[in-house]
């Protein structure tokens, strides 16, 4: 029987596309074939897109590897969100799929009753920019929006940001008893996108994380 090495063996499984896939041709075009870790992430993350294509649900690929999030149905591509910047912690424990427990919550704006013109609805205008995403099995993804409005705005979005941080830091400190944190994603987009990611949220879900592989 002819022998073929693990990494060869994931490279030909990137490779197999479902039909929605096959229009767009390889389904990670930057994947380093020569990096076993890689290889292993890339399958891993496709089997996992494999269940989820095979329902008609909208989902969402955040992609750390090329900084992206990807929203996505039947395994074709909605919309692509860029990522400013990311961090996150237990990087090793984000792996299966993680659901959505609630959308971000919306400031829903007042109707009057008595207006005689016609009222807008809720709008993308209406989300929010800044908000807190949390996931089961447990993890939470913290949406930050670049500060691009001039240096005196980025200098509060960074002390905001520092301090929010210092205080989790000092409520861990405190604690009693130590306390095994949910993995936790951080990332930066525009305003706008931001936005979008609120508005294309629902609850329930699905969210797949494709890793940079270790060096």
């Amino acid at each position: 029987m002819l022998f073929m090495p693990a990494p060869f063996i994931l490279a030909a499984l990137l490779f197999l596309a479902a039909p929605g896939w096959a229009a767009e041709g390889e389904v990670f075009p930057d994947l380093d074939i020569n990096n076993p870790s890689a290889l292993q992430e890339g399958s891993r993350v496709l089997e996992e897109e494999l269940k989820l294509a095979a329902r008609p649900q909208t989902y969402l690929l955040v992609d750390l590897v090329t900084g992206s999030i990807l929203i996505k149905a039947r395994g074709v591509d909605l919309h692509r969100l860029p990522i400013v910047a990311w961090s996150v912690t237990e990087l090793p424990r984000l792996a299966g799929t993680f659901r959505l427990i609630a959308r971000p919550p919306v400031i829903r704006r007042k109707i009057d009753p008595s207006a005689t013109t016609e009222q807008e609805p809720i709008s993308l205008s209406d989300m929010p920019t800044e908000y807190r995403l949390a996931f089961t099995p447990a993890m939470t993804m913290d949406i930050e929006s670049s500060a691009d409005e001039g240096a005196v705005a980025w200098i509060q979005a960074v002390r905001q940001k520092v301090w929010k941080r210092l205080r989790t830091w000092g409520q861990q400190w405190g604690s009693a008893q130590p306390q095994v944190d949910a993995p936790t994603i951080n990332l930066t987009l525009s305003g706008e996108q931001a936005q979008s990611l609120a508005w294309s949220s629902v609850d329930g879900m699905a969210v797949i994380i494709r890793r940079p592989a270790e060096p």
